[in-house]
């Protein structure tokens, strides 16, 4: 039985993980995280989910709770997540990573870490969106250079982030398949007179609007037709599901850095 430990479990994806933890046979919640100084503090992390006592209690102190978990699950802020994955460094505890919006050097040190201890490291947790990316693997090798690509995503108000870690991911995926430096040749949003389009560059539409969970399309367009890879998320339990399977694929691991293409067995 793997213990995890959950950060931000206040939050709506961290009370979406701690259900899922308390109902997988293969796991148990060893330690629930929250904003220090939160009023929460001290209550039963099951009694905050509904599923009843747990005998976990919310704490805002990572630290104190080093003891009670082997793997930590973040979705929290990029500065947070690099300090909770030194700690967990410090101690020999795996982490997966759903974090988004790191930066390079942020995924730099990820790599860094992984030779002290094992992570996940995805943008998107979700096993519908991780068989997406290789789907766009296989549509870029047969359409890629007779077609114009675009990816277009959408999501909730609150999202702070854009364009969103999953939608980077998809055109890294495309961009890594046709060759292409994605940091090249994306273009992100377009406005007034830009001329014709280029062929070689992978185009980039956000939107942010009422409670959208997440919507992403990478468009194909060629001469007389159209393909569009398409994935829709309806509720955040695809992401906590997907989390706890990367948290047994890690669970026997002492190092390495690995993505939902790993846990999913599609490299």
């Amino acid at each position: 039985m793997t213990r995890v430990a959950v950060v931000g479990a206040a939050g709506r994806m961290g009370r979406m993980l701690v259900e899922a933890v308390a109902a997988d046979e293969h796991c148990q919640l060893g330690a629930a995280i929250i904003k220090p100084g939160d009023s929460l503090q001290g209550v039963d992390a099951g009694d905050l989910v509904g599923v009843g006592t747990l005998n976990v209690s919310l704490t805002g102190d990572l630290a104190l709770a080093i003891n009670d978990f082997d793997v930590l699950i973040d979705f929290t802020t990029p500065e947070l997540t690099m300090q909770n994955v030194e700690l967990c460094r410090q101690h020999g505890k795996g982490v997966v990573i759903g974090t988004t919006g790191l930066s390079n050097d942020q995924k730099a040190e990820l790599a860094k870490v992984a030779e002290d201890t094992a992570i996940v490291f995805a943008p998107n947790m979700s096993i519908g969106v991780n068989l997406v990316f290789k789907l766009l693997e296989m549509a870029a090798k047969v359409l890629g250079d007779d077609a114009d690509i675009e990816v277009i995503e959408a999501h909730h108000r609150h999202k702070v982030d854009s364009p969103s870690g999953t939608a980077l991911k998809m055109g890294e995926v495309v961009a890594d398949t046709l060759g292409r430096d994605l940091q090249k040749c994306a273009v992100y949003g377009r406005e007034g007179y830009t001329g014709p389009r280029d062929r070689e560059t992978i185009g980039f539409a956000t939107v942010r609007a009422g409670d959208v969970i997440g919507d992403h399309t990478v468009l194909f367009a060629c001469e007389g037709e159209r393909v569009e890879v398409t994935h829709k998320a309806s509720s955040r339990v695809i992401y906590a599901r997907g989390s706890l399977r990367a948290v047994r694929f890690i669970s026997d691991k002492r190092t390495g850095l690995f993505d939902m293409q790993d846990v999913l067995g599609l490299k």
